[in-house]
């Protein structure tokens, strides 16, 4: 209940942007319930089913993170002094923000069931047709066999149970918690995840290189759900591993841009610009990591499937790239958010000092650029890496 009316009483943005959460708890919960209605449909491709099933894996995970990142920015969960005299520690804040995560959830979910079943022509009217707007194929949906409604409840409550923990367990109170907060900036420890992050992306792309001898002309190299299914493991697994290196030297690259920033005889701006990079290299680089993995398997798909002679794009495809791009996008925006709202006091300070708006506006862009320059072809470089023995 306190998590319902603090979410009636929040800002209108801190609503939109658990919206975004609702959205694609919605989206993830319409790929677990086409993974249902395909599983009745064809109760003998029960390993097409599967591997349908485990593809929503990623805009699970996406719709996870998304929530913790929303969840992070959100004011009730810095009220820590106000809530401590309501009653409410640390431990209980956590609970009370996967709480309302749930919630979002809960609602996302709940509309992905109505418009499933709407589509299926299980709340009256025919199934065709709505269908045929949507542009999904019936046997998709599963229409005509009945839903296992038991079974895709509990499918259904992983979205809103998974992003719950996730949120729980980011915001988890930790033993710096309870210490008074410095009140001049630290300096930042040069994160320690540059290197093996390398390693894991070069090992990734020697294992996919290894498993795609002798499928570079199979028409299923790797198909997406809603067409086709049996994708090469050793593919996949390498793709995972240059995912999860990219993820892991995210912390470490944007320190390094901080750094770069900062050698040679740097100006005010440059010096600002890089010591506000290294000083928040931890909170911006894992999710930048990650919409470089997922920009760079983007781009790898996108380039082996105009070289396929089948193109396996459905409508289930599109829903789950919509998801997991999405999310990880507005993933990376509210770190930035964070960022800029930890160093409210700093920026008062600068202003306080005599910096202009123009000048922090200078800076800021020479952040992004920074950024952009570093990690824009080293996500391309992996991409075209990725597609080399699949292509040729």
């Amino acid at each position: 209940m306190l998590a319902l009316r603090l979410a009636r009483g929040s800002h209108p943005l801190v609503l939109l942007r658990r919206l975004f959460v609702t959205a694609a708890a919605a989206g993830t919960g319409f790929l677990l319930l086409s993974t249902v209605g395909h599983a009745t449909a064809h109760p003998g491709s029960a390993s097409d089913s599967l591997v349908r099933l485990l593809w929503c894996a990623a805009p699970l995970a996406a719709t996870a993170q998304l929530a913790a990142s929303v969840a992070r920015t959100d004011p009730a969960a810095r009220l820590h002094r106000g809530m401590a005299a309501a009653g409410l520690g640390p431990l209980r804040l956590a609970l009370l923000a996967g709480a309302s995560t749930a919630l979002s959830g809960l609602f996302g979910v709940l509309l992905s069931l109505f418009v499933f079943l709407r589509l299926r022509g299980d709340l009256g009217g025919s199934p065709a047709p709505a269908a045929g707007r949507a542009g999904i194929d019936a046997d998709l949906l599963g229409t005509g066999h009945p839903l296992p409604l038991v079974g895709a409840l509990m499918l259904l409550s992983t979205v809103p149970l998974t992003a719950a923990a996730t949120t729980a367990l980011a915001l988890r109170p930790r033993s710096a918690d309870t210490a008074p907060a410095p009140e001049a900036p630290v300096e930042a420890a040069n994160p320690s995840g540059l290197p093996w992050g390398m390693a894991l992306t070069a090992a990734g792309l020697a294992v996919e290189a290894y498993a795609s001898r002798g499928t570079v002309t199979s028409a299923g190299l790797l198909p997406l759900p809603g067409r086709l299914v049996g994708s090469p493991p050793g593919v996949l697994a390498g793709w995972a591993l240059s995912a999860l290196g990219l993820v892991l030297a995210g912390p470490g690259l944007v320190h390094l841009c901080g750094r770069l920033l900062c050698a040679g005889r740097p100006g005010a701006l440059r010096l600002l610009s890089g010591r506000v990079l290294q000083q928040e290299s931890r909170r911006l680089g894992r999710p930048l990591g990650v919409l470089c993995a997922v920009a760079s398997a983007t781009y790898a798909a996108v380039t082996v499937y105009e070289t396929a002679s089948v193109r396996p794009y459905g409508p289930l495809t599109a829903i789950g790239a919509v998801v997991v791009l999405a999310s990880v996008t507005a993933c990376a925006l509210t770190a930035a958010l964070e960022s800029r709202s930890a160093r409210a006091h700093t920026t008062a300070a600068l202003r306080r000092l005599g910096a202009t708006s123009s000048a922090l506006r200078r800076t800021a862009a020479l952040r992004a650029l920074a950024v952009a320059l570093v990690l824009g072809p080293l996500t391309w470089a992996v991409a075209e890496m990725a597609t080399l023995p699949l292509v040729h």
